[in-house]
């Protein structure tokens, strides 16, 4: 049996990079990072967003890299209503929330939008933190 610590990255496919890299800075506070060949991420924590390009993914990739198709929930310290004034500042429609969820460590508060590929983006806060 392999023992799984925590995930260090996932790769989302997208459209245009620069497009992604400025909504991931501007909205949730990532880093982007350039390395290796042209490579880009987007770092926060310890872990990272690779960025793959929908019109050459990176080899090797997913069976069918398809932008638009993941459904990622991101952990936030910041308060529900604080997170929908900057979204609306940011002018990014908020498609559902708050709502009552339930995160790997319990109860959260999510509110869902999209990113400029259509993926689905929650970002929750849990319930007791403080």
């Amino acid at each position: 049996m392999i023992i799984i610590d925590r995930l260090d990255h996932l790769v989302l496919t997208v459209a245009d990079i620069e497009r992604s890299c400025d909504f991931y800075q501007r909205v949730l506070g990532m880093q982007v990072v350039r390395f290796g060949a042209g490579r880009v991420a987007l770092q926060f924590g310890q872990q990272k967003i690779n960025l793959h390009p929908a019109s050459a993914p990176l080899q090797p990739h997913a069976l069918q890299p398809t932008r638009g198709s993941a459904d990622l929930c991101l952990i936030t310290r910041m308060g529900v209503q604080a997170v929908l004034g900057h979204l609306q500042a940011e002018q990014v429609p908020v498609e559902e929330g708050p709502v009552p969820r339930t995160g790997a460590l319990g109860p959260i508060e999510s509110v869902y939008f999209r990113d400029p590929d259509g993926n689905l983006i929650e970002v929750a806060r849990y319930v007791d933190a403080t």
